[in-house]
């Protein structure tokens, strides 16, 4: 195929799936909306299915979508820093001292308003932590690195345990839901498209780089590429995009991993292609997992990561095993 037909044919696909998954989430609940009421809304404002779309399912489906785009694009950046295929956003202990934050002012009682600011808390006090330990270094190491964030995310379960476990029985259906990941605090859609747009245009003139430092940092620094410089730099975008996202929804776990796995086992390593695919494929693996949460065992709702576990995991083994025949 040719490369200009291909790659519009990519770009198209890209566009296309969030679309669907955004009107399937639209459409899909409690009380069904007709494909025909969904496309009329502007003629009904007045309507039952106005305001459940306009008012409910659409900031939340907008939050996943952002949630997901989020966490997909912060886990291609820390799988090509740490150039570690098993790295994802939660690697640094962020999402634990989120989890602290959020669980605490759910113990205490505080509103679903304080939630989300009790989340972002614990996450920029992990930030604090990284980068102060990061800073002693005389040099910029992706392993100490590593073990800088799985020994923080050990000591912030150990709190997180312990918090669990002398807390009231009717907390704790609230604090695991949250740490499972949780959509039903997210409040503000339009923050967190923006949010997600800041962290894309942060990036995106730093995906040429993305590429060299592939190459090991030796090939990196023989090309001109500040290693220490620019990989302080993409950590702290990782770990904005990280921080803000589990603010959001609470812990979504895997597709920060699978997604950015996939794309390159499909798209390549580029990472002009993989960044926005990453947002794309990302944010619409949330929005039909969250979909699938509040429907499938309607009026139970189930945590998001457990659906984004069952979903994702199965498709990135197919596609691992379908990789390794090509390969052979």
């Amino acid at each position: 195929m040719n490369h200009a037909v291909s790659k519009v044919l990519i770009s198209f696909v890209l566009i296309l799936i969030p679309i669907i998954s955004i009107i399937v989430s639209l459409v899909s609940g409690i009380i069904e909306i007709t494909w025909s009421e969904l496309f009329s809304l502007s003629n009904s404002s007045d309507s039952l299915s106005y305001k459940i779309i306009v008012d409910v399912r659409l900031p939340r489906t907008i939050c996943a979508f952002a949630v997901g785009g989020m966490l997909s694009m912060a886990g291609a950046i820390m799988q090509t820093l740490i150039r570690n295929p098993l790295a994802d956003p939660y690697i640094l202990g962020i999402s634990g001292g989120a989890s602290i934050g959020a669980i605490l002012a759910i113990l205490l009682g505080f509103s679903s308003f304080w939630v989300p600011l009790g989340a972002m808390s614990g996450s920029l006090v992990s930030m604090m932590i990284i980068f102060l330990l990061i800073s002693q270094l005389s040099s910029f190491s992706s392993t100490h690195l590593l073990l800088y964030g799985v020994v923080l995310a050990m000591g912030w379960n150990a709190i997180i345990s312990f918090i669990l476990t002398i807390s009231p029985a009717d907390s704790l259906h609230n604090m695991l839901f949250w740490m499972m990941g949780d959509l039903n605090y997210a409040q503000s859609p339009s923050l967190a498209i923006f949010l997600l747009l800041v962290g894309l245009l942060l990036i995106l003139p730093f995906t040429k780089i993305l590429n060299i430092l592939n190459l090991g940092n030796e090939q990196a620094m023989v090309l001109g590429v500040n290693i220490n410089k620019m990989s302080l730099y993409l950590l702290l975008i990782a770990s904005f995009l990280t921080a803000t996202s589990v603010t959001i929804a609470g812990s979504i776990g895997f597709v920060g991993l699978i997604v950015p796995h996939m794309i390159r086992l499909t798209l390549g390593y580029n990472h002009t292609v993989l960044i926005p695919a990453s947002i794309s494929i990302g944010g619409s693996l949330i929005v039909i997992a969250d979909t699938i949460a509040r429907t499938a065992f309607s009026p139970l709702q189930l945590p998001v990561g457990v659906v984004t576990a069952f979903i994702g995991v199965p498709v990135f083994l197919l596609l691992l095993v379908k990789n390794n025949q090509v390969v052979k």
